[in-house]
């Protein structure tokens, strides 16, 4: 497996984009916007609208997604859409650099642009899953990539703390300054670690020839809307009754999951943490979650990958009781460690359970709308935690309501029927 140039090209993009996720969306985002951007914005607000970009960025991919998926499988694009929206998300990205300080609105909606060219291409790149690996090795092949991608962001992670620390070892004397610059630096990092994917993988084309005929008809791209796509996309996927079932669990659990992912660095500041404990603890989640992913996708192949997003669901309840009544950095830290230990393994599982679930050349199409379900759950959940906080004035209240997510999405889950190997079909 890991002489295989397709499979690491592949997951050396999960190592890639991983800076957009660690840097930008849980590091130094949030504290710049706070800090810098949006001084005139009170705590609550600040939460507010964070949560706001969060949600908007989600709801435009829900909205776009069944159409790429699409595009995607009838005309084997999933490489090309890939890299495409990579590009928005480092252009957007590397635009950081030139917002002036309070203007909070310019900065937001860039950050919504970048949000949506990272979260688009990973329904490429999900989908690609089922090109570069084999029947038996889906755990662990999935768990790779994510293991590289906790890898990848606390490298870019601890040298954009280390910049912004040292300013003068790039030649500036403040630290928003060099903060800015790390910001360039997401943007070369992502593009130049997404280039082994754009040589070394090949989209697979469906050569049965029936599933293509069936998207052809079901959708003509010349002739629908996205409306159109989106509906015809959700009878296709539903009419699969486990897979239905398994993506109403993954849109409930998965919610928690990006939530605490998207929210806990302000979190921690609005319950009165240091941003260089914040920093410590992401950092201890990153290197906690590389070997964590890697062993996931193998204790998923031999307990079954079911028990093993159970598992992390049980842990994340915990996470969130924890997070409620923690009051010191080193409580903080040892919820990073149990982060790093399921994060990961939970994402990676869910992805290589519901790649059982795929008819062969439709894989773009399947992952469209589970992205799509995950990304409109991530509307849910930075929303749910800024109203509490904005309406209770108590941030610890916020955190605990994500616990009801992780309660019922094990609950469905516990519904679901352990499925058999599908849709691989490019190896």
């Amino acid at each position: 497996m890991y002489k295989d140039k397709s499979i690491i090209g592949w997951a050396l993009y999960d190592w890639a984009n991983s800076v957009f996720a660690t840097v930008i969306i849980a590091g130094f985002f949030p504290v710049v916007f706070k800090s810098y951007w949006a001084t005139n914005l009170t705590d609550s607000e600040n939460t507010f609208w964070l949560g706001v970009g969060n949600a908007a960025a989600s709801l435009l991919v829900v909205f776009i997604a069944p159409f790429l998926g699409a595009i995607g499988d009838k005309y084997s694009l999933k490489k090309p859409l890939l890299l495409s929206f990579m590009l928005l998300g480092v252009l957007s990205t590397s635009l950081f650099y030139a917002v002036q300080q309070g203007d909070w609105g310019l900065v937001l909606i860039l950050y919504i642009v970048a949000t949506v060219g990272f979260m688009a291409a990973n329904i490429f790149y999900d989908a690609l899953l089922v090109s570069v690996s084999a029947a038996d090795q889906l755990d662990q092949v999935s768990g790779l990539g994510y293991g590289l991608g906790y890898l990848g962001g606390g490298v870019s992670l601890g040298i954009c703390v280390y910049v912004s620390q040292q300013p003068a070892v790039i030649g500036y004397s403040t630290v928003i300054d060099a903060v800015l610059i790390c910001f360039l630096l997401v943007s070369i990092w992502w593009f130049v670690f997404s280039l082994p994917l754009a040589f070394w993988v090949k989209d697979t084309q469906y050569a049965g020839g029936s599933a293509g005929d069936d998207i052809s008809s079901a959708v003509s791209l010349k002739n629908t809307g996205v409306v159109d796509a989106t509906l015809t996309a959700f009878r296709m996927v539903f009419k699969n009754r486990q897979a239905r079932l398994f993506l109403i669990a993954y849109w409930i659990y998965i919610d928690g999951v990006d939530t605490i992912i998207r929210m806990a660095v302000d979190y921690g500041l609005a319950i009165g943490f240091e941003f260089s404990d914040l920093i410590l603890a992401l950092l201890i989640t990153q290197f906690t979650g590389f070997p964590a992913a890697i062993l996931y996708g193998y204790a998923g192949s031999r307990i079954g990958v079911k028990k093993s997003i159970m598992a992390g669901i049980g842990v994340y309840c915990a996470i969130t009781w924890l997070g409620y009544i923690m009051t010191t950095p080193t409580e903080f830290y040892i919820l990073a460690v149990l982060v790093g230990l399921v994060q990961g393994g939970v994402q990676a599982m869910s992805r290589s359970f519901y790649v059982r679930m795929i008819p062969a050349g439709q894989a773009a199409r399947y992952f469209s709308i589970y992205n799509m379900l995950g990304k409109s759950a991530a509307i849910v959940g930075p929303l749910l935690m800024g109203a509490v906080a904005l309406i209770t004035e108590n941030h610890r209240y916020s955190i605990l309501s994500v616990l009801v997510l992780f309660v019922l999405g094990a609950y469905v889950l516990s519904r679901v029927e352990e499925p058999c190997v599908s849709g691989v079909e490019g190896r």
